[in-house]
């Protein structure tokens, strides 16, 4: 078995093995790669937030800085730091020092609050949290001071301030409990020797989606995440010209790395962070910084649609607009090549991990019509009745997967593990799906709750 953190479900050997031999996974942390792209590109722009320009060279140069500040307030390899910013550079920079330092970071919406924010750091046993000091309206450093007092593992809170503020509780604050507070723009020191890390280590968790309980916690392991970026990227072609438009919160998966922000990194193309997917603001980006592609789900491509003829914005760089994380409906599907100018690409996705997508070259009808085909020639896809039995292509069951990229467990969470996975691996995904005669795959929404057997 891989070697992840304890209550991690790590992959069977054989597996193992087989992604190795297949080249799937390479065996480069995160945080590694970045330093072998900032060789690389430079000079060239790796992440805008409105007037702010970040080089790839000076972002390694942050991300640096940061993980040896992070290291004198006390963080190790193995510890729990939950990260709750919005879509702005110190999202990346945070995320990525926090692997340096081998720590894991906890990627945590920017719209949870106490409940949910309080569960993540009690089951992950986190020792630290990253927020905005505030963020519209809300105070999330009231919340997380909140968490500490009842919470005993938590004892550090990086506040992100606002531009011109200054943080209340000053560079080396304590409150009551023994919380320290620090605003995240003094973590800064020399950079002192890089640390040894295992690729198969659990890079950071995903939050689970839906609302009906308590989110559960997805391990991402390097390897995995690094072959699903990089796979994403080489699916549409994303080269160093590329501009990619972060509208979704950076915290998604789709967002992340579908190819999202690792997969355009790795290419060494352009990150443009926007913290609201409204068309004001992300019409006119797509027009300043000629956005080629970005992701959004179907409400928010048909608000930009039906806006976009008032704001008159140019978008003719996109080249592709990715539509998922809901089922799009075919009067959309059919707007988005004439009305955008670009390459409708639909996809489903998971924080769990399985992925499938149209292609580039997919005939108009696959596109407007299925979620593609899976990422991996190494995902395997099942679908199947109540009973756990495959079902014939063209009828509709539950779609379950397995492979390089998809998850073998939540973490720390074995009874709802027990119900989420068959015996031999594959993942119940909750949704239903069917498969068409030419191999690609219609999701048609959750499945509803019904008694099942177990498959596998």
């Amino acid at each position: 078995m891989t070697s992840m953190l304890a209550d991690c479900t790590s992959w069977p050997e054989a597996f193992v093995d087989r992604y190795w031999a297949a080249g799937h996974w390479r065996g480069y942390t995160l945080d590694n790669l970045l330093r072998g792209w900032a060789v690389r590109y430079g000079p060239r722009t790796a992440l805008v937030h409105g007037g702010t320009r970040i080089t790839y060279a000076n972002l390694n140069r942050r991300v640096d800085r940061m993980a040896a500040g992070f290291r004198l307030r006390g963080l190790r390899p193995g510890q729990r730091v939950v990260v709750q910013l919005p879509n702005v550079p110190e999202f990346v920079i945070t995320v990525f020092a926090l692997m340096r330092v081998g720590a894991v970071p906890v990627l945590c919406p920017v719209s949870h609050r106490t409940s949910e924010v309080s569960h993540l750091v009690r089951v992950t046993q986190a020792v630290g949290y990253v927020g905005p000091s505030t963020y519209q309206g809300f105070d999330h450093t009231a919340m997380a001071a909140d968490i500490a007092a009842r919470e005993p593992f938590l004892r550090r809170v990086f506040t992100l301030e606002a531009p011109g503020a200054s943080s209340p509780y000053g560079g080396l604050s304590a409150d009551s409990s023994g919380c320290h507070y620090c605003p995240l723009g003094s973590i800064d020191a020399p950079p002192g020797p890089a640390l040894a890390q295992s690729a198969d280590q659990v890079a950071f968790f995903l939050v689970s989606g839906g609302t009906t309980a308590a989110p559960k916690l997805i391990p991402r392991t390097h390897n995995d995440y690094a072959y699903q970026a990089r796979t994403a990227a080489e699916l549409v072609s994303l080269t160093e010209n590329d501009v990619y438009l972060a509208a979704l919160p950076a915290d998604f998966n789709f967002a992340f790395g579908c190819p999202g922000i690792v997969g355009t990194l790795s290419v060494g193309g352009a990150v443009a962070l926007v913290e609201n997917p409204g068309p004001a603001e992300c019409l006119s980006v797509i027009e300043r910084e000629r956005v080629t592609i970005t992701s959004v789900v179907p409400a928010v491509a048909q608000l930009w649609l039906d806006v976009l003829p008032t704001l008159q914005a140019d978008v003719s760089s996109l080249r592709i607009a990715q539509i998922g994380g809901a089922p799009l409906h075919r009067a959309t599907a059919e707007r988005i090549g004439p009305e955008l100018g670009c390459r409708l690409q639909q996809v489903f996705g998971m924080a769990e991990g399985v992925l499938t997508l149209t292609r580039p070259a997919d005939p108009d009808e696959t596109v407007l019509t299925t979620q593609g085909r899976p990422l991996s020639p190494d995902d395997e896809i099942r679908i199947v009745d109540v009973d756990g039995k495959d079902v014939p292509d063209g009828e509709p069951g539950e779609l379950l997967a397995r492979g390089p990229y998809t998850l073998r467990g939540y973490y720390r969470a074995p009874d709802h593990n027990a119900r989420s996975f068959t015996t031999d691996g594959y993942f119940r995904t909750g949704n239903l799906a069917r498969r068409t005669p030419d191999g690609n795959l219609v999701v048609t929404g959750g499945l509803k709750d019904a008694p099942r057997r177990a498959a596998g």
